[in-house]
C-alpha cells in the first residue's frame, strides 16, 4: 500500500480493531441518543462521559466529491485520479473517505455507497474506503 497510515491511539483503538474484522464501529451517547464520529472522550454538545462502542450498518450516502487530477500529497502520486468524498452513514454521522471502484462520471450526490475495507499486511491495520452501493435503492448491511 502506497499511502501514509494513521497511527491509532488509545481512543480510536476500538474503531480501528472494528475494521481489522471488517466491521465499522463508532461511538454512541445513550443520554444524547446519537452516534458521534469521529473518536473522543466525552458526547459533543452535552459534554456527558457515557459514550460507547457499537457496530453500524456501514451504508452510507455521498453528500459531495472531489476529483483530484493531480495527487493531493506524495504518498498518493500514483492514485490519481483520487476521489475524496464526505459521506453520510445510515445511523448519522458524516465522514470523510475517498471513494473507489467507481467510474466518476457516473457518481452523483445522494448515492447509495458502500464500505470497501482494504486489508494492509504490512502494518495489520484495514483502511476503509467506499465504492457505489450494487443496488441503488437498497441499502445493504454489513456485519
Amino acid at each position: 500500500m502506497n499511502t501514509r497510515l494513521p497511527d491509532p491511539t488509545p481512543l480510536t483503538m476500538p474503531f480501528w480493531e472494528g475494521l481489522r474484522g471488517h466491521r465499522i464501529r463508532i461511538q454512541y451517547s445513550p443520554s444524547a441518543d446519537r452516534y458521534v464520529f469521529y473518536p473522543r472522550a466525552v458526547t459533543p454538545g452535552t459534554l456527558a462521559n457515557d459514550l460507547e462502542w457499537r457496530e453500524i450498518s456501514g451504508a452510507a450516502t455521498l453528500i459531495t466529491y472531489a476529483i483530484a487530477q493531480r495527487p493531493t500529497a506524495p504518498p498518493w502520486q500514483d492514485s490519481t485520479p483520487q476521489i475524496l468524498a464526505v459521506l453520510e452513514w445510515t445511523e448519522g454521522p458524516r465522514f470523510t473517505s475517498s471513494i473507489v471502484d467507481a467510474d466518476p462520471p457516473a457518481l452523483s450526490v445522494g448515492m447509495q455507497m458502500e464500505p470497501v475495507f482494504m486489508d494492509d499486511a504490512d502494518t495489520d491495520l484495514t483502511l476503509l474506503y467506499y465504492r457505489p452501493a450494487k443496488v441503488q435503492g437498497v441499502r445493504p448491511r454489513f456485519g
